[in-house]
């Protein structure tokens, strides 16, 4: 990646999961999932980690142009010049299966029906649920 100065106002921006880095490029800015929230990260933001949810990365500006990626799960450290996203899974948006998703939506709701009272199978029913939603979301293009 190419250095970028102090005083670039681009942030470097990384987006890895476990076997592969998504991105290595700059932005101006970056939206991203986090488990409270949307969260906008723009050069010079103060320190921040935060835990990723599931939804889109939005990249503007920069080498990184105006990019999507759908990400679910792990974490987020910003920092004045640079954010660095570790993903459990990111895919890029063609790299989605709506199939996929619509089964994957199907299970979360089999997973709810079967939790009984068990709060942590509703928890994972609910992830499960969460996930495939984005994922057919970011299909629909309504983020």
């Amino acid at each position: 990646m190419a250095d970028v100065g102090n005083n670039s106002g681009l942030l470097k921006v990384r987006l890895v999961t476990p076997d592969r880095v998504l991105l290595d490029a700059t932005a101006e800015t970056v939206e991203l999932p986090s488990m409270s929230g949307y969260l906008e990260a723009l050069y010079g933001a103060a320190p921040l980690l935060a835990e990723l949810g599931a939804g889109e990365v939005r990249l503007h500006g920069g080498s990184s142009g105006e990019q999507t990626f759908f990400v679910a799960w792990g974490f987020v450290e910003v920092l004045p010049e640079c954010v660095t996203i570790l993903a459990e899974t990111a895919l890029h948006p063609e790299e989605i299966d709506q199939n996929e998703a619509e089964a994957e939506l199907r299970h979360g709701a089999e997973l709810w029906d079967q939790a009984g009272d068990d709060q942590s199978k509703y928890d994972e029913a609910n992830a499960v649920t969460r996930v495939a939603e984005e994922k057919l979301a970011s299909l629909a293009g309504k983020h």
